[in-house]
């Protein structure tokens, strides 16, 4: 389905990210894992190289809120493979003070972390686009959430010490926004941008949290993290050329 094209995933060592890569492999693409983690994205490229028998997974260091990062990684590619195919705006980069409660968020760090991943897929975007404007054609993905769609639902949070960060809902709203700004503009550019939302995906929460969740979404568990390589595909894919600054919701049983 998508032989031979040469997928950016920002953040590609993370957790949605190497299912991204695996997607991209297990269809017959190529998958640059891009991350700031040098160690860190090096290893997931061993691994995963190892586990999928692929000498078609590639690291390279990005910092996706650098311009000159981001046009030396480009530029490295392109020598490389000859073409950019596609950018999955995955990463998530966020300080150290990034998830606290409403009234604890100090204003500095509330402007910091949009800045640095709206601000990030922005600019990532930004300069891809251009490559691909160049190229003559390209496909932009953006990594959104339910949360992006709809209000939070507070309640799952009780008796856990954890919250929805109110910097997770201004950026994952903007970001279908700025989803659907860049496919309007990009008209007529062969460039294609969409946006996957999907609700919340498990990472070994805390029971409280589990049971809570699955409660408020009519007993329908949180999402495997490989659930949403089908989605990718999908939009990566020829089969999704008539698709474009659409918000592609997968379904953990939220209801909007």
């Amino acid at each position: 389905m998508i032989k031979g094209q040469v997928v950016v995933i920002t953040g590609g060592a993370g957790l949605i990210g190497k299912e991204f890569v695996k997607a991209v492999i297990n269809n017959g693409g190529i998958a640059i894992i891009a991350d700031i983690n040098i160690e860190i994205g090096t290893k997931v490229k061993d691994t995963l190289s190892n586990e999928l028998n692929t000498h078609n997974i590639d690291f390279v260091t990005l910092d996706i809120t650098s311009k000159d990062s981001l046009t030396e990684t480009i530029g490295y590619l392109n020598q490389k493979y000859g073409k950019i195919d596609a950018l999955v705006n995955n990463a998530y980069p966020r300080n150290k003070n990034y998830g606290k409660h409403f009234f604890d968020v100090e204003y500095a760090d509330f402007c910091e972390n949009l800045n640095l991943n709206l601000g990030g897929y922005f600019l990532a975007s930004q300069q891809f686009a251009l490559y691909f404007q160049q190229q003559g054609f390209g496909n932009i993905i953006n990594i959104s959430s339910i949360y992006g769609v709809i209000a939070p639902k507070f309640e799952v949070y009780d008796n856990t010490p954890m919250s929805m960060p109110v910097e997770y809902a201004a950026i994952k709203s903007a970001l279908l926004m700025l989803t659907q700004y860049m496919a309007k503009y990009f008209k007529g550019m062969k460039i294609r941008v969409n946006a996957i939302s999907p609700g919340g995906i498990f990472d070994h929460q805390s029971e409280p949290f589990l049971e809570s969740y699955k409660k408020q979404c009519l007993n329908k568990g949180m999402l495997d993290k490989s659930d949403l390589q089908g989605t990718l595909i999908y939009l990566l894919s020829d089969m999704s050329r008539y698709v474009n600054g659409q918000n592609i919701i997968v379904d953990d049983g939220f209801s909007l």
